[in-house]
């Protein structure tokens, strides 16, 4: 069974929405902190749509998945992940950092993710 943290990154990657919702509890708790805002949705729909998706908006291409980690904090689960994102304004080093917990079918039922923000790359 693949992690469901590295589950999430790659569906986010792939902006599969499909994967995206499979790997949500439908009633997930998802909280976010950007450079600019903190972010909350209570629903897995309103994470993808409204949260996850103005964060990687269409223009912007996911190239590479740089890397993926995951580990446990005790009974709470990390996931750290880097992308290398492209759009209008160029090239972007995106890191992550998100907490989560599981419901009891293995679903993302609480996310606490914090954002490095998109970092110009050469």
């Amino acid at each position: 069974m693949t992690d469901p943290g590295a589950e999430f990154v790659a569906a986010l990657a792939a902006k599969d929405t499909d994967r995206l919702l499979a790997v949500l509890s439908p009633s997930v708790e998802f909280r976010g902190m950007t450079p600019g805002r903190f972010w909350e949705a209570s629903t897995a729909g309103a994470t993808v749509h409204e949260v996850l998706y103005r964060w990687f908006e269409p223009t912007d291409v996911v190239e590479e998945v740089v890397s993926v980690e995951t580990a446990d904090v005790a009974d709470r689960h990390r996931v750290d992940y880097r992308l290398v994102v492209r759009n209008e304004d160029g090239r972007h080093l995106v890191e992550q950092r998100a907490y989560y917990d599981l419901d009891d079918g293995g679903r993302i039922a609480r996310v606490h993710a914090v954002c490095a923000g998109f970092r110009p790359l050469p």
